[in-house]
């Protein structure tokens, strides 16, 4: 047996970031584009750019640079705040996950 924990986190009852949105943010760093990060995760376009918005809106900080067309094309990055989201976001998660496996492992035992 192996617990599984999902934590978020809300905003006035609504989500702020997740997994899933801090791994959609990584994706948007690693492609440099919202349209490559939803292609990553094969989602549509939309709910990748709705996502990202929300973050925005309910953190109240900006976490994206875009940059429109153009001779060298457009793109998306992350700004500082939003690379520190991320880095944040995994410092809270993988110290709760761990907590998770701790204290299943005092209450069910090893040997099961």
């Amino acid at each position: 047996m192996e617990p599984r924990a999902n934590f978020w986190v809300e905003v006035d009852g609504e989500v702020a970031l997740s997994d899933w949105r801090v791994e959609l943010l990584e994706a948007v760093a690693q492609t440099g584009s919202i349209s490559g990060a939803a292609r990553k995760l094969n989602v549509p376009y939309r709910l990748a750019w709705t996502r990202l918005h929300e973050m925005e809106e309910r953190l109240g900080v900006r976490l994206l640079e875009t940059q429109t067309g153009g001779a060298g094309g457009g793109g998306t990055r992350l700004t500082p705040l939003a690379q520190e989201v991320i880095e944040r976001w995994h410092g809270f998660s993988d110290d709760l996950h761990a907590l998770a496996r701790l204290r299943f492992a005092e209450i069910f035992g090893q040997d099961r």
